[in-house]
């Protein structure tokens, strides 16, 4: 039986985020370019999203680019940008058909006046599509995401607008880029790597984890089935008892 088979259609998560992670690893490995494995890695974000649409999926979350990727060689940035517009262009009638929104995450004051532009276009573009929410988390960083929550509260408290004691969870997260959005019910993270590199700190407070070895271009349709079976199989008490959410 595939692990298609074994899902249970009636417990699909949410939110699924992934780090997708091992694409210059992968093409090291393979003798090749960095470039080719951001560029293999770009085939397999198409293959998840249609599978995720397919499942009927509300949310998905990549980890595209992060603040701390800016400080790569500045070569393999312009590349990575020249991608992200490529892609874009390219995977936007692919949105469309299967009525996929896209929305982003993250700091995208920092992007290239020409990839900031094509990408505000497929926002625009997707933005009546009532399907799967695409997030693309781009020049983003949790806690770049959290000090930038601050400020905004600390502007409405010293405008007047809010008091000390309204600073709640619950109005934390009204200042977070995610404001609006379920947290992920599971986070994916490739190439064997077990840590959460800065990415949804806040969001991810009860989310379930799910490591693999595989590097991100190896990373198949089947392993994220995989990765949902295997979240069904949990228990989430969120604090709670076994008898209490049972």
């Amino acid at each position: 039986m595939t692990y298609k088979e074994q899902i249970d259609n009636t417990r699909i998560p949410q939110h699924i985020a992934i780090i997708m992670d091992g694409n210059g690893r992968w093409a090291k490995a393979h003798g090749l370019m960095r470039m080719f494995g951001h560029k293999q890695g770009v085939e397999v974000v198409h293959n998840i999203t249609t599978a995720a649409a397919q499942l009927g999926l509300k949310y998905l979350t990549l980890y595209t680019f992060s603040t701390e990727n800016w400080n790569r060689p500045k070569e393999e940035v312009d590349a990575l940008m020249n991608l992200l517009v490529d892609t874009i262009v390219k995977e936007t009638p692919t949105l469309m058909n299967n009525n996929v929104r896209l929305l982003t995450i993250g700091d995208t004051d920092r992007l290239p006046e020409q990839a900031k532009q094509k990408f505000l276009e497929c926002i625009r573009q997707t933005s009546g599509n009532t399907g799967l929410k695409m997030v693309i988390a781009l020049s983003y960083s949790s806690r770049w995401e959290l000090a930038h929550a601050m400020q905004l509260v600390a502007e409405d408290v010293q405008n007047g607008q809010l008091s000390p004691e309204q600073v709640t969870e619950d109005m934390v997260e009204q200042y977070l880029t995610t404001a609006g959005m379920p947290d992920p019910d599971l986070l994916i993270r490739t190439s064997g790597e077990l840590r959460i590199s800065n990415f949804l700190l806040w969001q991810l407070a009860y989310s379930e984890l799910y490591f693999t070895d595989l590097l991100w271009p190896d990373f198949t349709v089947e392993e994220f089935y995989h990765a949902i079976v295997d979240y069904q199989h949990r228990e989430r008490r969120f604090g709670k008892t076994s008898e209490q959410v049972r």
